[in-house]
């Protein structure tokens, strides 16, 4: 089983860019089929997939976002990590990171977010 640890600040400020990181342990970050994942959930909302990155290096991204959403991967330190630029209000939400093999398995317990002045 791969275990997944979220972190990074819980503050951020409108316009600024949240940046987080996920620790994966259990496991390699470039296992063959293997894709990672960051998913977000809003107050009182459903879960949003944000985005992934495979094995291998390639992006999806959920298209509502794509434009200020970048997730990468660092396989000297077992982690992938997600870049949300331009953030809002509206982005304040607890994220999640997630391993994906075939489909969405493991998840991390997640970081709260919140985008404030």
């Amino acid at each position: 089983q791969v275990r997944l640890q979220e972190s990074g600040p819980g503050l951020v400020k409108p316009s600024q860019t949240l940046s987080l990181t996920c620790t994966v342990s259990g496991g390699s970050i470039t296992a063959t089929y293997y894709f990672w994942n960051w998913i977000r959930q809003p107050p009182g909302k459903g879960l949003e997939w944000m985005g992934d990155i495979h094995y291998e290096g390639s992006n999806y991204y959920n298209p509502s976002l794509q434009s200020r959403t970048s997730i990468s991967f660092d396989t000297s330190k077992n982690q992938f990590s997600l870049q949300l630029t331009s953030v809002t209000p509206e982005d304040t939400a607890v994220y999640y990171c997630a391993s994906g093999y075939g489909d969405l398995r493991d998840f991390g317990q997640g970081t709260q977010v919140t985008v404030s002045s």
